[in-house]
């Protein structure tokens, strides 16, 4: 498993990998204009990354990353509510695959996979409520735009909007096959992190 003396520099330079894949997932597809959303693979990232550092860890390089991406793509407006939604995704997949599941310990494959798709449905499900509430607070209190906040509640009473399930959907299904591909040469080569309480679990 990964030294413990090492283990503080591959977490940060495994979070700045993944911050890093965030942009690149959110930029690399041209924003399809569908309810002002943009479909993108950002999310995935964002995900994959609480697979492999846990939820704050994760959580935090995806809103770093796709916050990022708002301000570089003239949309530093919404950076301050892409950090909270990506922050939260983190923590909810991080929460499930680390805390409840465990899955950084050793596993059955099958329990890995099911586990995994688990905490992505529960993240990417939990922000397509969180996002159109965040939208319909922000501009009900913090920045009063009428029309804004009623397209937001109009989200959020449809459950989401049509592209927000595509993005939930793809980014899901991308983001657990990416983990299982990659999971086991990660553990062959002693490079999966301890999450959660049993830090000094043996990885084999």
């Amino acid at each position: 498993m990964v030294q413990e003396k090492n283990e503080k520099v591959y977490r940060l330079v495994l979070a700045a990998l993944m911050a890093a894949l965030c942009y690149v997932g959110y930029a690399l597809l041209p924003a399809l204009n569908a309810d002002g959303t943009k479909i993108h693979f950002g999310n995935a990232f964002v995900v994959l990354a609480a697979y492999l550092l846990g939820g704050p860890y994760g959580g935090l390089s995806g809103a770093v990353g796709l916050s990022l991406a708002d301000i570089l793509g003239g949309f530093a407006e919404s950076a301050p509510r892409t950090f909270l939604t990506k922050l939260v995704i983190g923590l909810v997949v991080g929460l499930v695959a680390h805390r409840i599941a465990k899955i950084s310990e050793d596993h059955p494959s099958s329990y890995v996979w099911k586990w995994s798709i688990i905490a992505a449905i529960a993240g990417l499900g939990v922000n397509c409520l969180f996002e159109p509430a965040l939208k319909y607070v922000w501009y009900t209190l913090l920045i009063p735009n009428p029309d804004k906040a009623a397209s937001a509640i109009k989200a959020l009473l449809a459950v989401t909007t049509y592209t927000t399930l595509i993005n939930a959907v793809t980014n899901s299904i991308v983001a657990v096959i990416l983990y299982n591909a990659v999971r086991p040469a990660l553990r062959r080569a002693g490079m999966i992190l301890p999450v959660g309480k049993h830090r000094k679990t043996e990885q084999r």
